[in-house]
């Protein structure tokens, strides 16, 4: 089978936007694109019908360490890999762990080797060395894995952020190596994507773009933006990266976010996004519309039996009104968590085609610029 590969069909006239498709063995993946993240092997409350029926996805997430401990790689070796686990025959990538050395902080020890984890379900405790990761989604069998990184908190020093990216660095040659030693499972390619580092400093974020960049890998990610530090900061160093990063590889901003984020990022010359925010926000009751944002538990939306989002094609947002799902929620009803994630998930997806679309015409920073406004407005 071949390599993953990526066409760039377009670049906006008005900005550095890029319409393109990226190919995997799993399927074609149209840029820029939301994936919806489905942890565990599945994304919260929406069935893999729904996502590609309603939501219209091209490509999940799921993630090595949740995957690791539960079911575990016996379990899925012996299903032949997350795609026929979970029925999803469409791209997968996987999310290296990485993220869960700064989010688990306090159940974690970083050291040359690799990371010592403490199971959040049972306590015990677990070594991930970049090998053992590349091992793991190996086992796992994303179309797109990453590799094993350290991801520095905001803020971080410029010594803690200098040492964490040259760690980084280190670890990444290992997930080359590692890769290079071992044969892909279940009869198709797996793709390494390295991810930059270097927290809120340019010289070293241009450091780590140019260390990457030399490794020649088929897509690369900007990690460790989105973790508490002002939206235009982020904004800002995305932009830096990208001066930096191939012009010719697929670039994906991991853990972004908002819909104004998407469409900013877009601009700056993004093509992959993934975030929670759709499901854990649809689920609480925020839902992201063409109109604006809604919180569904307001006593304004009970006798408002218009459609959630008659802009969108999805089912759950033609089909229910925006009182009866308002209903579900002030009934606990468990239908409303999953007609809220769909519809979160649909408009994301939407968002992202729109936009390509946009920049085909070549017409989307002026669309961007008010789509942004709208989108912002609290309805």
């Amino acid at each position: 089978m071949a390599a993953l590969s990526f066409t760039l069909n377009h670049t906006a006239k008005d900005s550095a936007a890029r319409a393109g498709v990226i190919q995997t063995d799993h399927g074609s993946i149209q840029t820029p694109i939301f994936m919806p993240v489905g942890t565990v092997g599945s994304v919260k409350a929406v069935t893999q019908q729904q996502l590609k029926l309603d939501v219209q996805a091209q490509i999940i997430l799921g993630n090595t360490y949740h995957l690791y401990l539960r079911p575990g790689t016996a379990v899925l070796e012996a299903a032949g890999g997350l795609h026929r686990f979970n029925g999803w025959d469409r791209p997968i990538l996987t999310d290296s762990g990485g993220y869960q050395v700064f989010s688990l902080a306090a159940n974690r020890k970083i050291k040359e080797e690799g990371v010592v984890f403490q199971s959040h379900i049972d306590g015990s405790r677990h070594l991930f060395s970049p090998e053992y990761v590349m091992d793991i989604q190996r086992s796992i069998g994303a179309d797109i894995i990453m590799a094993f990184d350290e991801c520095p908190p905001y803020p971080s020093t410029y010594e803690y952020a200098k040492k964490s990216m040259e760690l980084t660095h280190r670890w990444l040659d290992r997930c080359i190596n590692r890769l290079a030693e071992t044969p892909d499972k279940y009869g198709y390619t797996q793709n390494l994507f390295p991810i930059v580092q270097g927290s809120t400093y340019k010289d070293l974020r241009q450091a780590s773009c140019e260390f990457i960049a030399s490794r020649g890998a088929v897509g690369n990610a900007i990690g460790g933006l989105s973790v508490g530090e002002p939206e235009d900061m982020m904004y800002e160093f995305t932009a830096h990266c990208t001066e930096f990063l191939p012009l010719d590889k697929p670039r994906y901003l991991m853990g972004v976010g908002t819909p104004w984020n998407l469409l900013s990022c877009i601009d700056l010359g993004i093509d992959m996004f993934d975030c929670v925010m759709p499901t854990r926000n649809g689920r609480n009751g925020m839902l992201f519309t063409t109109q604006g944002v809604i919180n569904i538990r307001n006593k304004k939306w009970a006798t408002d039996f218009s459609p959630i989002d008659a802009g969108l094609p999805s089912e759950p947002s033609q089909y229910y009104s925006k009182a009866y799902l308002r209903h579900l929620f002030v009934a606990d009803e468990i239908l409303g968590l999953q007609l809220a994630s769909i519809h979160n998930l649909s408009f994301y997806l939407w968002l992202v085609g729109e936009a390509r679309q946009q920049i085909l015409n070549n017409s989307f920073a002026s669309w961007k610029n008010n789509m942004i406004t709208q989108l912002k407005t609290r309805l």
